[in-house]
């Protein structure tokens, strides 16, 4: 699979005058672009290097991409290619789009020119503030010439991965104006690093191939019971000896960055906490019988919440994004038939604290509130997985922590359209499409990129059957996501390939849940020519 780049955007309604410009090369009329014949693909416009004026073309298709643009006006004309007078430039008072020229100048093998007026066969990328939504892009192909456009950044940035995914699966950019957005905010990918360590190198490769399908999450589990992978100053004795660095960690955060992906880092508590736990012994849980219990923190010892939060303050600092995923899920002493019974310190703190009512899931509802009070400050958005949530009860989650759906199985689980009517904001994590769980243990099966893309959409939130269409505007977006859960069933290049198609296919239904225009074969034929495999 080849590396690539870019995050994608939502495509606003621009006019000529405020789109930037993409010069465009027109090649000869006996050119071959060597796609006759082949399934799905499209046919090239041909021209000659000056076409006279009377010179009838066709009219033109949509670039082929993925995922698919939302929307193209079709024009008669040439097309555009890269050739070697091409070059990109930024339009003037665009100068902060000057990474994602030079990005796309390299990956189209054309030249960089900067801040300088287009010529023919330029692409020409400019800021456009105010026009259309932050993520998305306009992209115009006229008179030889390309104009990618956007209100911010990350939409203009979007609109180079456009390009680039049509020049490599077509060897052009068809004649006329792609206007095209995202249909959810929130696409990504889901990492987990602590059962199963990644290189900064792995990492990165995923990154640039998330950013050519228009992702721009990435969530990254690095506390789990096996291992705890990113350095710590205030707690070196909870880190495992194979771990990232902070260098490292800011390596990655850095292309991460350029690449207009936001990472999510996660430390999960009060549960999957083995490794934090391994350090300090004292604060693990214990039932009633003092028998440990695998992961848990005790959450009625004070100690408990003072480790965690100090935890969290470093790692915010470290993690500049927008979000911090909190955890809550498992909770060993919320899984067995009599919590209060097997866990008497936590139930007496719970009525301690919120009056005689009061039950252990009070005191771990308390709990969620509490860690995301310690994230807030730090200007994070928290999350947190839904069977952290429960129904009824003395303490209620509060309403601004975003529910991350993974699954209906887990004891007390919750239907989707529990949270929902509540008014609760949701992200799709649906362990029946999207959960990739390495050694397929408990009964999870590889899933493949057919079955999302032509089953899944961000309202399948649990097992196969959609929530009611009027709660999308809750539903934020998705991930999918890679769970080490025996970590040796394959190797990071086997985990790269088995994610590859199902990863594009996701990407494909978060751009736009609508029914593809392409078939299952069409996509993955496409697939296999942008990223030129096979």
């Amino acid at each position: 699979m080849s590396p690539s780049r870019g995050a994608l955007v939502a495509g606003a309604l621009l006019t000529a005058a405020a789109a930037a410009t993409i010069a465009v090369v027109v090649w000869p009329e006996s050119s071959d672009s060597g796609l006759a014949g082949e399934s799905g693909s499209r046919t090239p416009s041909r021209a000659s290097a000056a076409p006279s004026p009377t010179r009838s073309y066709p009219l033109s298709t949509p670039p082929r991409t993925i995922p698919a643009v939302r929307e193209h006006i079709a024009a008669r004309g040439p097309g555009w290619r890269p050739g070697p007078a091409a070059g990109v430039v930024i339009a003037d008072g665009s100068g902060t789009l000057a990474d994602e020229g030079q990005l796309l100048a390299e990956e189209l093998k054309i030249h960089y020119r900067g801040d300088v007026p287009a010529r023919a066969g330029d692409v020409e990328l400019a800021l456009t503030p105010g026009k259309g939504t932050p993520e998305s892009y306009t992209l115009r192909t006229h008179d030889g010439r390309v104009t990618i456009s956007g209100p911010d950044q990350a939409g203009v940035f979007y609109g180079t991965r456009t390009l680039k995914q049509s020049v490599r699966a077509d060897g052009d950019m068809p004649e006329g104006e792609v206007r095209d957005r995202p249909d959810r905010p929130q696409r990504g990918l889901n990492l987990d690093i602590a059962r199963k360590y990644y290189t900064v190198a792995w990492i990165e490769d995923r990154l640039r191939e998330m950013a050519d399908l228009k992702l721009n999450q990435l969530g990254l589990h690095f506390s789990d019971d096996q291992a705890f992978r990113i350095q710590s100053d205030t707690h070196p004795e909870v880190v495992s000896p194979q771990h990232l660095t902070k260098a490292e960690v800011r390596q990655i955060l850095g292309l991460a960055g350029r690449l207009h992906i936001e990472v999510v880092p996660e430390i999960d508590s009060p549960g999957h906490l083995g490794a934090v736990l391994r350090a300090h012994p004292d604060l693990q849980l214990r039932n009633v019988s003092g028998v440990r219990s695998t992961g848990s923190l005790d959450i009625s010892d004070p100690g408990a919440a003072k480790l965690i939060d100090e935890l969290l303050g470093e790692f915010t600092e470290l993690f500049g994004g927008r979000y911090w995923h909190l955890g809550a899920d498992e909770y060993r002493a919320l899984m067995v038939k009599d919590p209060a019974a097997s866990y008497p310190q936590l139930q007496r703190a719970a009525q301690q604290k919120y009056g005689p009512q009061a039950g252990i899931k009070d005191l771990a509802t308390g709990w969620l509130n509490d860690r995301a009070a310690v994230v807030r400050p730090h200007g994070k958005q928290p999350k947190a997985w839904n069977d952290g949530f429960f129904r009824d009860g003395v303490v209620h989650a509060d309403k601004d922590i975003e529910v991350e759906y993974w699954t209906g199985k887990e004891y007390g689980a919750r239907l989707p359209e529990e949270y929902l009517a509540e008014g609760r904001r949701v992200v799709n994590l649906n362990d029946e499409f999207l959960y990739y769980v390495l050694g397929q243990p408990n009964n999870f099966v590889y899933p493949t990129g057919k079955r999302i893309y032509e089953q899944w959409t961000p309202l399948v939130l649990r097992g196969t059957q959609p929530v009611p269409a009027r709660y999308s505007g809750q539903i934020l977006g998705g991930r999918f996501a890679v769970w080490g859960d025996l970590p040796n069933a394959q190797t990071p290049a086997q985990v790269a390939q088995g994610i590859r198609m199902p990863l594009r296919a996701t990407a494909q239904k978060l751009w736009d849940p609508g029914k593809p225009a392409l078939s299952w074969d069409q996509f993955r034929a496409l697939a296999a020519r942008i990223d030129g495999v096979g």
